[in-house]
């Protein structure tokens, strides 16, 4: 409370001098708890006379007498009593006035740039993460964008954006957060003989062709997911590059070749001429949050993967699962020990140490317009995985 007029010059208004301060009552509060002047004083780390000094300050400002002294105790009076309960609520309130300030001056704010690719944004656990970040820190605005995966990975390192929900493996220097497992399909045009098939083995797609990638993709990554080689030893034979989904779907569609995608694939990417078929004996895939490991320490990739971990920790009903009911691990090496713990993993020793391929005798031949290049399948280099 506070009385006075404002001067014309804009003078603060005087402290209304009957007025305690929470400092007071403070110290009301714990005297009325020891009801000893030296122990109270040092629990306050103060001196006794100051704390003398301060509590008949405070008598004088209430009008009342709040304690009875005398050689032998200190007691409350009857009016200290009365007041003690309020003088509790005000030091209570203060304090969660305290706690509420420092929360909201260390409230995490700015700008989050999360990359996604293929249908990412759309999955349940994405959801989840974006959703967890925004109710413990909605000060921070987050941007989405839609990553090809030709340059998915080159976004992360060039700093275009700060995490990216992804599917694994992932190149030296990025970690990840697991947050789902599901089964990989092959997709294959709709004329292929297989295509009718409700179950396939990779034995029976050694002959065909699968979809390349432009060369600055990591061969890590799409070894796996080409399933090269395959159980046998058996180099892959690729087809034409593509360098986005959608030039992907349009080879496969032409019968150009064919490529292995996740199970969600099916719903969300359905397209004139091509057919899904569940392959029994091709291990499954995951998916995740990444992030460089040099920015691990930044608040705000703190923040958003905390949020993961949390999401991953509650098991999502709605996150995809194996069918199999396989547990967390590594993702990308079938022979891996399995790893039960939700935790970011740490992808740089499962890199592959291969040759890299030969570079092509002629000059690579231009893509189209949906992002993939005509030329003819032909067998990849034999190449031995360690």
């Amino acid at each position: 409370m506070v009385t006075g007029e404002t001067a014309a010059g804009g003078a603060a208004p005087t402290p209304d001098p009957k007025t305690p301060s929470a400092h007071q009552l403070r110290l009301f509060v714990a005297l009325a708890e020891e009801l000893h002047f030296s122990r109270a004083a040092a629990r306050l780390f103060m001196t006794q006379s100051a704390l003398s000094q301060q509590i008949r300050d405070l008598e004088k400002r209430l009008g009342v007498r709040l304690f009875d002294r005398s050689s032998r105790a200190v007691t409350l009076t009857p009016q200290g009593r009365v007041l003690l309960a309020d003088a509790r609520g005000v030091v209570a309130a203060m304090d969660r006035l305290s706690r509420s300030a420092s929360t909201q001056a260390r409230r995490l704010s700015g700008r989050l740039v999360v990359g996604t690719i293929g249908a990412e944004a759309a999955m349940p656990y994405t959801q989840a993460v974006l959703r967890l970040l925004h109710e413990r820190h909605p000060l921070v605005e987050v941007d989405v964008r839609s990553l090809h995966f030709a340059d998915h990975f080159d976004a992360l390192f060039r700093h275009d954006v700060d995490v990216a929900f992804l599917r694994p493996p992932v190149p030296p220097g990025v970690e990840v957060q697991h947050l789902a497992t599901e089964p990989r399909l092959a997709c294959l045009s709709a004329s292929d003989p297989l295509a009718d098939r409700d179950r396939i083995t990779l034995a029976e797609l050694a002959r065909h062709p699968v979809i390349d990638v432009p060369p600055q993709v990591p061969r890590l990554w799409w070894d796996f997911w080409a399933a090269d080689p395959r159980p046998d030893g058996t180099p892959v034979r690729y087809g034409p590059v593509a360098s986005d989904l959608e030039g992907l779907l349009h080879l496969v569609a032409q019968g150009r070749g064919m490529c292995f995608l996740p199970a969600a694939a099916r719903d969300l990417f359905p397209r004139p001429g091509i057919r899904y078929v569940e392959v029994t004996d091709l291990p499954p895939s995951t998916a995740g949050l990444a992030w460089l490991r040099e920015n691990r320490a930044e608040p705000l990739v703190e923040a958003v993967v905390a949020a993961a971990g949390h999401v991953a920790s509650a098991r999502d009903p709605g996150t995809v699962r194996d069918r199999s009911q396989d547990e967390d691990r590594p993702h990308n090496m079938a022979d891996r020990p399995h790893d039960t713990e939700d935790r970011p993993h740490d992808m740089e020793d499962w890199a592959v140490s291969r040759p890299p391929r030969p570079a092509p005798s002629g000059p690579r031949p231009t893509s189209d317009p949906c992002g993939a290049s005509g030329d003819a399948p032909a067998p990849r280099p034999s190449t031995t995985g360690t």
